[in-house]
């Protein structure tokens, strides 16, 4: 090859001076078995990261199911919230309760000075639903008639502190 090398001028020429003149004295078996293990180890890898990817869809696809479970969960209890907040039913069960409408508010000015006329709140006996007394001594009580009135609460035992006036808490 060195002649040809020799006859070719120019690019050839310098191109060829880098090409074995003579038979192949490297042996190919490592070579061959290199890029074996190298195809093999890439066709695993590829065949461990599919498995991964559709244990992943597969983790996907329950977490979507439980997302809209969760969804439609969440709407039936927005439904009922809406249900029970709405005016007439928070009216209907302030009447259950024995609650009635107020009065004409007043407001009081950052000055101390109150703005508008209180009026008292005014119920219609017959909505107001009482409550039952809480039994005596252990004994069922009876119920109320529907036409009498209910029992007065049981007053505290008289001590010689005065007590205080009934606070609400939070307020």
């Amino acid at each position: 090859m060195r002649k040809a090398a020799g006859q070719l001028r120019g690019r050839a020429a310098r191109l060829a001076r880098f090409m074995p003149s003579g038979p192949s004295t490297a042996a190919r078996t490592p070579f061959v078995l290199l890029v074996v293990v190298l195809l093999g180890g890439g066709l695993i890898t590829l065949l461990l990261l599919n498995t991964s990817l559709n244990e992943g869809s597969f983790k996907l696809s329950e977490l979507r199911k439980k997302t809209t479970e969760l969804t439609d969960q969440e709407q039936a209890l927005q439904r009922d919230v809406d249900g029970r907040s709405a005016p007439d039913a928070l009216e209907r069960r302030a009447r259950e309760l024995g609650m009635v409408p107020g009065g004409g508010p007043a407001f009081l000015g950052p000055d101390g000075t109150v703005r508008g006329v209180p009026k008292r709140a005014t119920a219609d006996p017959s909505a107001v639903r009482r409550p039952a007394p809480p039994p005596a001594s252990g004994a069922p009580a009876p119920p109320p008639a529907s036409g009498a009135p209910a029992p007065p609460p049981a007053q505290p035992p008289v001590s010689g502190a005065p007590t205080p006036p009934p606070t609400t808490p939070g307020r």
